[in-house]
């Protein structure tokens, strides 16, 4: 069962990902709101790797596969950081505009990328797991979520306050609220599956990608 809603999930993000690069496109301004295209690309990676497992079998090639998706999830998802510093700066936040600001959300990004590969990908050890149907390989030492991913939602919780008292849409506070509650306290849901995280990610992207689409410009998003 979880090898399709894993493949579903993956061909969402990819929609998500021709949206962002409509988006980009016709935004007059565009900035480093976009890197979220790089985040987006490698949830497609990672969750379609996933629901491609039990097809492939276990072997190098699926182990190989679920490598680069450590060293996507390690590389990508501090982009983060940088998305959120933009918003806020889009959204007129005058602290956002300062240079020294500029120079945290890189540093901060940075920081991100050395700690989860220090402590997570570099002493990567892998071993199959099948789950509700299933195949992936996973940590030896996984547990709950990386410290890294409970950093991130600091500034997006931050850019979610900020846009939503200026401009008035609070889609990525709600969004970072679900994903953080989905992370933290175990959801019930009505089947068998291990992709509830994976489901307000998906939210969480969701309301990202709106209110990206909300800070861009009236004119130039004009599908006439």
């Amino acid at each position: 069962m979880d090898s399709v809603l894993y493949l579903g999930l993956a061909a969402i993000y990819a929609v998500l990902f021709l949206y962002g690069c409509v988006l980009m496109r016709r935004d007059a301004s565009p900035g480093l709101r976009y890197l979220l295209l790089i985040v987006t690309a490698g949830l497609v990676w990672d969750t379609g790797v996933i629901g491609i497992g039990k097809y492939m079998g276990e072997g190098d090639l699926l182990e190989g596969l679920n490598v680069a998706r450590f060293w996507v999830h390690a590389l990508a998802t501090p982009l983060l950081v940088l998305v959120s510093f933009d918003l806020m700066r889009k959204a007129g936040s005058p602290w956002a505009s300062r240079p020294a600001a500029a120079w945290g959300a890189w540093l901060f990004t940075a920081a991100l990328i050395v700690l989860e590969m220090v402590t997570e990908t570099l002493p990567l050890k892998l071993q199959p797991s099948m789950e509700y149907g299933a195949l992936r390989y996973v940590s030896f030492d996984s547990g709950g979520p990386p410290l890294m991913v409970i950093l991130i939602l600091i500034p997006l919780l931050t850019a979610g306050i900020i846009v939503w008292r200026r401009k008035k849409t609070p889609l990525l506070f709600i969004g970072t609220v679900l994903m953080a509650a989905g992370s933290a306290i175990p959801i019930p849901i009505p089947i068998e599956s291990s992709a509830a995280t994976n489901v307000f990610e998906l939210l969480l992207l969701l309301s990202l990608w709106l209110t990206v689409r909300k800070l861009a410009s009236a004119r130039t998003l004009s599908f006439r």
